[in-house]
């Protein structure tokens, strides 16, 4: 079975063309994800027929766990299928579809290859009902302070098609306890599907930075859902205008969000290897 690696800023995935294919892709994505006894990702990725689109993305955390939806992900996906034909664009743009709806993106390409991609991420779903989240509370929910490991932990609650709690705090977020707390946040009570946590801090009002504990992998080096969580949380709490520069373990993304409409997430994207898995 041929698969490509590829990365968006830091945050690697195995892509497949699943096309014809049927297997335990949760028991494989465990398999190949290992970074000890595998080829090592954050998940697995699958290049699947689309009644909707042009292509649909189906993706596995490294935990087995099937996720709704990953931007760093997309960015990937959308490199595998255009550089290697599966599916063409129209113009510069794709449609893509997700576990979160069909999602449109819009390639940049040097030398016929793609490098960039900038895609939507969709309207936040900012209803506790829709994240979800175990909390009787009016949309949205601001800084709920969650009781974590003896501490309250203020979180603002959004869902990016998967959950996310992202917690704003003014110290560098290079010193903040994410290996301890972010499996319990993770796995709170609250969160009745799990959900991903973001810590971040604001520089200015255009540049904050964020490390991320994905749901079903652990900390990664950047997370586009994440970012746009990030996005979205930070502008509803007065902090962020309409565009955000965030830095992330992983390099650089640029995100935009008008208060109403889709956030738009811009990021590198790049191939590392391709190789042949025994099936």
């Amino acid at each position: 079975m041929d698969f490509t690696k590829l990365h968006g800023t830091g945050n690697d995935f195995i892509v497949l063309d699943a096309r014809g294919l049927d297997r335990d892709w949760s028991a494989l994505s465990r398999e190949m994800c290992d970074r000890h006894f595998g080829i090592g990702a954050d998940g697995l990725i699958l290049a699947a027929p689309s009644e909707r689109a042009g292509v649909r993305m189906r993706i596995f955390n490294s935990d087995g766990s099937e996720a709704e939806m990953s931007g760093n992900g997309m960015r990937c996906l959308v490199k595998f299928v255009v550089d290697g034909g599966i599916a063409r664009t129209a113009g510069d743009e794709l449609d893509v579809e997700t576990g979160a709806g069909v999602l449109r993106v819009r390639v940049t390409a040097g030398r016929g290859l793609v490098t960039s991609v900038r895609e939507s991420m969709g309207r936040p779903r900012l209803d506790p009902r829709e994240i979800p989240v175990a909390i009787e509370a009016p949309p949205p929910v601001l800084e709920f302070p969650l009781e974590v490991d003896g501490r309250s932990v203020p979180v603002t609650l959004v869902s990016m098609g998967n959950p996310h709690a992202v917690h704003v705090q003014r110290e560098p977020v290079a010193g903040y306890p994410l290996a301890q707390l972010g499996p319990l946040v993770e796995h709170h009570a609250r969160f009745p599907n799990r959900t991903n946590f973001e810590v971040v801090r604001m520089i200015d009002r255009n540049h904050a930075e964020m490390r991320v504990w994905e749901r079903g992998v652990g900390e990664t080096l950047s997370c586009g859902s994440g970012a746009s969580a990030t996005m979205v949380a930070t502008r509803l709490l007065g902090l962020a205008g309409d565009s955000l520069e965030l830095g992330v373990p992983g390099g650089v993304l640029q995100l935009e969000w008008d208060g109403v409409g889709e956030v738009i997430l811009s990021g590198p994207v790049a191939e590392v290897f391709r190789g042949s898995w025994p099936d």
